[in-house]
């Protein structure tokens, strides 16, 4: 069958030679023949080169880090591992309770000018000790309203304790002080605190309630501080005055070892531990069986006035 029509050859057989267009750049020749001279390097930014160094130097940093932290790691997770907290605690930055209160406003909220109210129900047959102390220690540092009632489910409550605050000569007028506190003699089997008597559950336990009044120091400490601090309360509360005699004899061991190495249980200064602790031997009759390291401190705690001052409520 005949063709219906002709193609023109699209290609000659003649190659022809394509040229580049002029708006490329040129770049050198990265597949160079062996033995062939190698082009010229360009020379590196000095702002490349330092970031480069820099980075290098936070990479060594990071892993030295790394390391460090490994080892305290592995350290802090061994059983036996004897972990010195000393030369921490001596670096917390801490506040001293000698110095000027801080804002209650800011601790405990604004008021809008109504005094502020610490009720407190506690059982006369078992006295806490330590909100004593620390009632005393917040009057040195705060104009407190103090005040003292016995509940009708108490019939009788012996005279030291119902002056136990002292006698107020002074009375100003109520929207003059800073804070108000009141302790109620009442049948009850633990210490109760409300703050905010309408919207506030009540706080339970002398430790719990210590920790709450002695916040209002203001004193601030670092996480092992805080947590050496808190421990030595729940020991003396738990083990101390509610445990064995075993558990007691344990307790005072601890604590002799603790003040072979500084003046107070946790640190060179007065803390809530120590107020706890000193409370519940008083409260236990322990004190007078305790180690010498421990019958030191006692002292040197009954050298201080709001100590002393709760002394005389135990004669």
């Amino acid at each position: 069958m005949a063709a219906m029509y002709k193609v023109r050859p699209l290609h000659s057989t003649a190659v022809l030679a394509e040229h580049l267009p002029s708006c490329m750049y040129p770049l050198p020749n990265l597949h160079r023949a062996p033995g062939t001279a190698a082009p010229p390097q360009e020379e590196v930014d000095p702002s490349l080169q330092a970031l480069e160094s820099r980075q290098e130097e936070i990479l060594k940093r990071l892993y030295e880090l790394k390391s460090a932290v490994d080892g305290l790691s592995k350290m802090i997770q061994t059983p036996d591992a004897d972990f010195d907290v000393t030369n921490i605690i001596q670096t917390d930055e801490f506040s001293p309770l000698s110095t000027n209160g801080a804002d209650l406003d800011l601790m405990l909220g604004k008021d809008y000018g109504a005094l502020k109210d610490v009720v407190i129900n506690a059982n006369p047959s078992l006295p806490p000790l330590s909100l004593l102390v620390i009632h005393s220690l917040l009057c040195e540092r705060y104009k407190i309203l103090s005040a003292v009632h016995t509940h009708s489910s108490v019939k009788s409550v012996p005279e030291n304790l119902l002056k136990c605050f002292g006698e107020q000569t002074k009375k100003q007028p109520r929207h003059e002080y800073q804070l108000g506190f009141t302790l109620i003699w009442k049948d009850v089997p633990k210490p109760q605190m409300k703050f905010s008597i309408q919207t506030m559950c009540p706080i339970e336990g002398e430790g719990n309630i210590a920790r709450f009044l002695f916040s209002l120091f203001g004193q601030k400490h670092n996480a092992v501080t805080s947590t050496l601090i808190d421990s030595w309360v729940d020991t003396a509360i738990f083990q101390l005055k509610e445990g064995s005699s075993k558990e007691r004899g344990a307790v005072l061991r601890s604590m002799n070892a603790a003040l072979g190495k500084s003046s107070w249980l946790v640190g060179n200064e007065l803390t809530l531990a120590d107020v706890v602790a000193w409370s519940a031997l008083q409260q236990t009759g322990a004190a007078s069986g305790a180690p010498a390291n421990v019958q030191k401190w006692m002292k040197s705690c009954e050298n201080l006035a709001p100590f002393s001052s709760v002394m005389k409520l135990l004669k």
